[in-house]
């Protein structure tokens, strides 16, 4: 995640806090410095970082704290409060016209993955019920047409495009084509520069006048750090953003971008770009950015996921067959498939709270080449082996291992590994179905859980 150095400064200085019964005025300014030089080794804007210290320092210094049961814990939501609140407050949604089509203009500099945004956008918006149509406005940078056509094809959406014509009669066009044909939103794809020129700005003026967006949104490349907050002031003057989206955002940077930006220009962010997958977008929540950030999980967003991606009804039969130890290799590559769509395992690690300081996972790094090799495993077996795994014998294994381009050892890694996990399915249900689970079930049920298994 970007803001991985950023997280793992402010838990240590955090952690000396929690240590102490009684804290000081000195404690809090000894903490308020570690955290102002971890802000401004992440990026952000020295003038962000000294008024943010300012706030928190003035609410840290006060009754509230010195005279708390649990003052390190008090400062931490202090930090939560206003790290939020630097990043927006609370989640700005995208606009939509009381008479559609609601138009977004996308703007931005060449590189900062405009293009592909609007296809994500689109993505994003398809999933929700819309019917969006994508425009391809830049006619400039070569193949930036055909790319859009590409994401279109990909997830279904159709794409507006008169060729190399005027960009202003592309995107007037187009307005009217969605109105004929009763779509809900239009993403306009608008060209680029490598750097902001009075030309670039000119032509974005006369699409802005020309279609009046509800939104226009400036698509930044969080990577650039302490630029992308530059470029957004530049392009806000001009255009008057309605939003920002950061792309990027999973990147190895130091996210200074995305704390900065919203004190800098007072545009909100709408969106941040977590991956390169076309659902890789998501809704930004300055509340949830916060938690993250001071490394206390993201548990809504990973909820959110789970219920965009996984098929309820596949879950319910899983859990038949885990209650019952009927288990097979065909339910473990779905799950392997399920687990896959929520996107990549180390971001969802980051959602998880605790996660950077627990034993054992601080410095846990996910294996996707493993979990491809033992999807390659899996898909190498004959639909009754990965029913009934127990037949596989030793040339069965060498032909599996063969055919998926692994080792002898990895497959039989993998047919332990399982045998062990299905005797531990069938333990953990028969102690589930005798006296000590009923109660525990009983009790759960008095508590408002469920016990996956019964």
């Amino acid at each position: 995640m970007a803001f991985e150095g950023l997280t793992g400064r402010l838990q240590s200085v955090f952690s000396k806090l929690r240590g102490k019964g009684k804290v000081t005025e000195e404690d809090v300014n000894e903490a308020l410095r570690e955290v102002r030089l971890a802000l401004l080794e992440a990026d952000v804007n020295f003038k962000v970082v000294r008024d943010f210290i300012n706030k928190v320092r003035e609410r840290a210094i006060g009754q509230e704290v010195l005279k708390s049961f649990t003052p390190g814990m008090v400062v931490i939501d202090i930090v939560n409060k206003e790290l939020t609140e630097l990043m927006g407050g609370t989640h700005s949604k995208l606009a939509r016209s009381t008479r559609p089509p609601t138009v977004i203009m996308m703007a931005g500099l060449q590189g900062a993955g405009k293009t592909t945004t609007s296809g994500k956008l689109a993505r994003l918006l398809q999933k929700q019920n819309h019917k969006p149509l994508l425009v391809a406005a830049d006619i400039y940078r070569p193949a930036a047409i055909k790319q859009l056509q590409i994401l279109g094809e990909q997830i279904k959406v159709p794409v507006f495009s008169l060729g190399e014509t005027n960009p202003v009669e592309i995107a007037a066009k187009a307005v009217e084509h969605a109105k004929e044909n009763h779509l809900d939103y239009v993403i306009i794809d608008t060209a680029g520069r490598l750097h902001i020129d009075e030309e670039l700005m000119d032509e974005l003026k006369q699409i802005r006048d020309a279609v009046k967006p509800d939104e226009i949104l400036l698509v930044v490349d969080a990577m650039t750090g302490q630029d992308a907050v530059n470029v957004a002031q530049s392009f806000n003057e001009q255009l008057e953003l309605t939003g920002v989206v950061l792309t990027k955002l999973d990147g190895d940077t130091r996210g200074g971008a995305a704390i900065s930006v919203k004190a800098v220009t007072g545009c909100p962010i709408k969106f941040a770009a977590m991956g390169e997958k076309i659902d890789a977008l998501e809704p930004f929540h300055p509340e949830r950015m916060a938690s993250r950030i001071l490394g206390m999980g993201d548990m809504l967003s990973l909820i959110e996921k789970a219920q965009a991606s996984i098929d309820a009804e596949k879950a319910a039969e899983l859990e038949r067959k885990m209650r019952r130890a009927e288990f097979t290799l065909e339910d473990f590559q779905e799950q392997l498939e399920q687990i896959k769509k929520l996107g990549p395992l180390d971001q969802l690690l980051d959602m998880l709270p605790g996660i950077g300081k627990a034993k054992g996972l601080k410095d846990l790094k996910v294996d996707e080449k493993q979990m491809a090799r033992t999807e390659a495993i899996i898909k190498s077996m004959t639909p009754e082996e990965r029913r009934r795994p127990e037949i596989i014998n030793a040339s069965r294994r060498k032909r599996i291992a063969k055919g998926s381009g692994t080792t002898l050892q990895d497959v039989n890694r993998l047919l332990k590994q399982f045998e062990d996990m299905r005797k531990m399915m069938k333990q953990f249900s028969n102690m589930m179905s005798g006296s000590r689970g009923k109660a525990l079930k009983k009790l759960s049920k008095n508590k408002g859980f469920r016990f996956p298994f019964g």
